[in-house]
């Protein structure tokens, strides 16, 4: 017979999973720490013995050789990454400060990222800092570099100045970007808002990454009951760092003024019928729209009295807007099969042999 769980269990086992995620990540951290010191410190001896003497590439091939030798199980002694921790030591000098910085806890790899996607010193520790806070993988840092996200992050226009407190509303600018890029939904200019909608939903791992940290998935067409009208909210999220609603409008054409009395309406609406004011945080709207005149923008979100940002949303790369549809890349293949198939097998294409 299965015994009875004290009611507090559920709670205790959520606190000790977290309290073991937080252990595992510190010891991570740790260890990447001390594989970039190990770096750092290989790159500031070549830089170093240098200065006395030649230390070419036939060094370096050597020296890569002899450390693989003296550590067969230890991977990454190769000479280009002798090379890549000589450049690490040239932008980050100081060996003290490497175990300070948030470049000193993250794996050797995306140190590489930093190093080769980017010159100024400046956005590597930019960079550095919010990939630490974050927990990217290398994937994800090559394409918020890729697609500038310290352009984007915290720029869209908003009223929050003025319907926030002063330290709320920079906090909850903090939630927004401009442009968002959705590219990882892999669909064209033409795509209805429904469609849209639908989409991040179903990507909602890559959308919560998009909106960026703190981001929760609470529900789609979310229903709200106004005396007897109904009303759906497109996307709505919270972001528990913040402990606030954030409501996401989506319009596939160029931004309406209509559409901030819209959206202003959803947001007074979550904030009086989910919101709990001794816990929560004032909610904010976010508009993404397809285009937008950005003093037609400053002029409506001034007559707005609720706190929203408007928002521009990328769907596709230039390179990934021109490749061809999945059901002509499917058939390409299949047919480039079928005709291998055909050419070991000596068979004519109308199938004679």
């Amino acid at each position: 017979m299965t015994e009875t769980l004290p009611s507090g269990y559920a709670q205790t086992l959520a606190l000790i999973i977290e309290r073991a995620h937080r252990a595992r990540f510190a010891v991570q951290r740790a260890a990447n720490t001390e594989v970039v010191a190990l770096w750092w410190y290989i790159g500031h001896t070549l830089i170093e013995r240098q200065r006395v003497e030649p230390w070419g590439s036939g060094v370096l091939a050597r020296l890569a050789a002899d450390l693989r030798a003296q550590f067969p199980s230890m991977k990454g002694f190769s000479e280009s990454n002798l090379r890549y921790a000589r450049r690490f030591a040239e932008a980050w000098p100081d060996e003290k400060t490497i175990r300070q910085q948030p470049v000193g806890g993250l794996p050797w790899s995306h140190t590489i990222q930093l190093l080769d996607k980017l010159d100024d010193q400046n956005l590597r520790d930019w960079y550095a800092a919010q990939d630490a806070s974050n927990g990217w993988s290398r994937a994800v840092l090559q394409n918020q570099i890729a697609t500038r996200l310290h352009e984007r992050a915290a720029a869209a226009p908003s009223n929050f100045a003025s319907t926030l407190g002063a330290s709320d509303s920079e906090l909850a600018q903090q939630l927004t970007k401009d442009p968002y890029t959705l590219d990882f939904l892999a669909i064209g200019v033409g795509v209805s808002e429904r469609e849209l909608e639908e989409r991040l939903a179903l990507r909602v791992v890559e959308t919560l990454r998009e909106l960026g940290a703190g981001f929760s998935f609470v529900g789609r067409q979310v229903h709200l009951d106004v005396d007897g009208d109904d009303f759906y909210v497109d996307l709505l999220f919270f972001n528990w760092q913040q402990v606030r609603f954030v409501v996401v409008e989506l319009k596939t054409s160029k931004f309406d003024p209509r559409d901030a009395g819209q959206l202003g309406f959803y947001v007074a609406l979550v904030d009086d019928r989910l919101r709990i004011p001794e816990l929560h945080a004032p909610t904010v709207g976010i508009l993404l729209v397809a285009d937008k005149n950005e003093t037609v923008v400053r002029y409506s979100l001034a007559g707005s009295k609720q706190p929203v940002a408007v928002s521009r949303y990328e769907l596709s790369l230039t390179e990934q807007a021109t490749l061809p549809a999945e059901e002509t890349l499917t058939k390409i293949a299949a047919d480039a099969v079928d005709g291998a198939v055909r050419s070991i097998l000596g068979v004519s294409a109308d199938g004679a042999g």
